[in-house]
């Protein structure tokens, strides 16, 4: 009967899931076991037949480490096999005591029976650095496996001499003391952990500050690179006249026409036919052209792609201009001072409707090309809006 935690005693058998005779790998559940707290299942560790059942099913309080079955290596012959007399008494603990170190329940093998086996050094030999004494701490689960698959109870745990934190007990002190290993390997293991667990720090140095770099100065732009950069054409646009179409054709046919459906329509006429640009290289089809002489004709001129970019401006407003008084001759004759000019009654300033700037970015070389783009613009926005609506 296993033990499937680490305070069970004993469990009860539900019911075995592999019949005697039975083969099963690596994984298999083999039975259901009920405590008092759960109901678990019971997986093989290796791969082996099923010799005997010895507790079947519905068993009820079977102490842990009593013998509930015996298993055989997979092809061996159950006819031939000798099942290994029983001396384990659990409900005995002094007997269980001496039986565990006795015995050993390895499973048993064709033509060759089960034979006890024995640790090493049974508590006959304790290592330097360690002491036994009694385990207040939970085992740990590597040392429980331990001194289960050597047949040695719990209780025995408090005789291994422990090397361990706060005497605790270690797996390298079960095989030592079962012989596994030698004797001094786990005080040497504690030690160099011990050892391991504190850094030296003597020889560390504080690592040297390096200066900050001096803050690098902008460098300067060269000439070549400010030749190359684009020239800026601005020219201011009035769009009153645009603003008055646009009102009319809200009003007589309902149709609101955005302002940058005009700008769109006026750069589109605007860059038709514009002259040659100063730096464009010229293209495969110009170069044919050039050298069946069709260059002559009407080759000074070459569609636009300009888009302009408009900034708004507010409004300006302009006093009114009052016409100078031309002087009397009768006032000059008598002596008179001119008198000064009155403002017209009900005079009001003048506001000039929204005015905006029109820019182009173009190349070094281009700026003509740009202000005749620019021109075109302002013809058609100021002079004659409408032909934009159709």
């Amino acid at each position: 009967m296993p033990a499937l935690s680490p305070t069970m005693t004993e469990g009860n058998i539900a019911t075995w899931k592999v019949k005697e005779g039975d083969s099963f790998v690596a994984g298999d559940v083999l039975l259901e076991i009920e405590t008092d707290k759960a109901q678990m299942d019971v997986e093989a560790q290796d791969d082996g037949v099923l010799a005997k059942i010895l507790q079947g099913d519905g068993s009820k309080a079977v102490q842990v480490g009593t013998r509930i079955a015996v298993t055989a290596e997979p092809g061996d012959d159950l006819s031939t096999l000798e099942i290994p007399a029983d001396n384990s008494k659990p409900s005995q603990p002094e007997a269980s005591k001496e039986a565990s170190k006795s015995e050993s329940a390895p499973a048993p093998k064709k033509d060759t029976p089960a034979s006890s086996s024995k640790p090493a050094s049974s508590g006959a030999s304790k290592s330097p650095a360690g002491k036994a004494q009694k385990q207040t701490y939970p085992l740990y689960p590597s040392v429980q496996h331990l001194l289960k698959q050597n047949g040695l109870p719990k209780e025995e745990a408090d005789k291994i001499p422990a090397t361990g934190p706060n005497g605790r007990l270690l797996k390298g002190d079960v095989l030592a003391y079962l012989g596994k290993i030698n004797e001094s390997a786990g005080s040497e293991v504690a030690a160099r952990l011990k050892q391991l667990s504190h850094l030296d720090l003597s020889n560390i140095k504080p690592m040297a500050q390096k200066p900050k770099p001096a803050p690098e100065k902008a460098a300067a732009i060269p000439e070549e690179v400010l030749e190359e950069l684009d020239i800026e054409v601005a020219l201011p646009i009035s769009l009153k006249a645009v603003t008055e179409v646009q009102q009319r054709v809200q009003k007589s046919i309902g149709v609101f026409l955005p302002l940058s459906t005009f700008i769109a329509r006026a750069a589109e006429l605007a860059n038709e036919d514009l002259p040659r640009s100063q730096v464009a290289k010229p293209s495969a089809d110009e170069l044919f052209n050039a050298v069946l002489g069709l260059d002559k004709v009407g080759g000074k001129y070459s569609r636009g792609d300009f888009v302009p970019q408009v900034t708004a401006l507010p409004p300006t407003t302009l006093s009114p201009r009052i016409p100078a008084r031309k002087p009397d001759v009768l006032d000059f004759l008598a002596g008179k001072k001119a008198a000064a000019p009155k403002a017209p009654v009900g005079g009001a300033a003048q506001v000039v409707g929204p005015l905006n700037v029109f820019s182009v970015s173009v190349p070094k070389g281009d700026e003509r090309r740009g202000r005749v783009f620019l021109e075109r613009v302002k013809s058609v926005l100021e002079a004659e809006p409408g032909r934009l609506v159709v």
